[in-house]
């Protein structure tokens, strides 16, 4: 690697080279341009070995790359990402990628039956959730069999919260992802790896708090800039939540090589700092 001198696990990435990038709506381009500032070099996609050399030079030996699903197929806005071209993806580089199945509560009993199959024949590692799309909170009813099915199967779920930013004029998602949320599903599934992603700002404290109240549930760093962090956030990293925070950039929002430098220059402690970009993520997914 490029960085030797670290070892580094992003939890949240979306697969973005030309042919994923291509499955996206029109809006999508426009948003990630527009809204998030995503370098317009990058939004038609970034070729598979240029993205390689990426996590190269940012020290990262693993992605772990998302296939969602940003709303169910009855709206023409909303896209989803195959699962079998996220698994074809990792099939090519086992040993820099893992894959990340997205849940969609509309399918129902079908939907779990491809997660399970996901999880058992494609060697997915985890399940990811965006309850805005659905503008149904975490602690839905319809989430549940979900919930069970990745109790069953030993995986960790990441589930986006805090505000909901506006994705396109067609269709403005009301905000339905509070933290507190997930204290309901942490109470209810004791024994479910829960993530609550994008730090659940501009609730990061409530985030906070239901980490630390519940020994299944952490913060994935993702979808902010690391200078941008609330304070209180890089305190629980340093010092009294060591082990609960993922790292995670939710690339192409956050570019992976700016999150690294902006990380390097929080002022974490070693031990921490380690645990956070790596470690954490390690024990969570059961990463080799």
């Amino acid at each position: 690697m490029s960085n030797p001198g670290l070892r580094v696990i992003d939890s949240v990435v979306n697969p973005y080279t030309p042919e994923f990038a291509a499955l996206r709506p029109a809006w999508s381009k426009e948003f990630l341009g527009g809204k998030v500032r995503v370098d317009r070099e990058a939004l038609d996609g970034i070729p598979e070995d240029d993205f390689l050399e990426k996590l190269d030079r940012a020290g990262v030996e693993r992605a772990l790359v998302i296939a969602a699903k940003a709303g169910s197929k009855q709206h023409a806005i909303h896209y989803q990402i195959p699962y079998k071209k996220v698994a074809a993806l990792v099939q090519r580089h086992p040993d820099r990628f893992s894959a990340i199945a997205g849940i969609d509560p509309t399918e129902g009993m079908r939907g779990v039956v491809e997660l399970e199959k996901a999880v058992r024949e494609d060697g997915f590692i985890g399940a990811h959730l965006y309850p805005h799309w659905f503008e149904m909170a975490p602690d839905h009813a319809r989430y549940y069999p979900f919930y069970a099915k990745c109790v069953e199967l030993d995986i960790p779920i990441q589930i986006q919260v805090g505000h909901c930013l506006r994705y396109s004029d067609d269709r403005p998602l009301r905000s339905v992802g509070r933290p507190i949320t997930l204290d309901t599903v942490a109470c209810d599934f004791p024994d479910l790896k829960l993530v609550g992603i994008h730090i659940g700002w501009p609730w990061t404290e409530e985030m906070i708090s239901v980490a630390y109240k519940h020994p299944n549930v952490y913060i994935g760093s993702d979808a902010y800039a690391p200078k941008n962090w609330p304070k209180e956030f890089v305190h629980y990293i340093n010092s009294w939540g060591q082990d609960k925070v993922i790292f995670g950039t939710d690339f192409p929002v956050i570019d992976i090589e700016r999150a690294i430098i902006e990380v390097e220059e929080l002022g974490l402690r070693p031990e921490p700092k380690r645990k956070f970009l790596r470690d954490n993520a390690a024990r969570l997914y059961r990463l080799a």
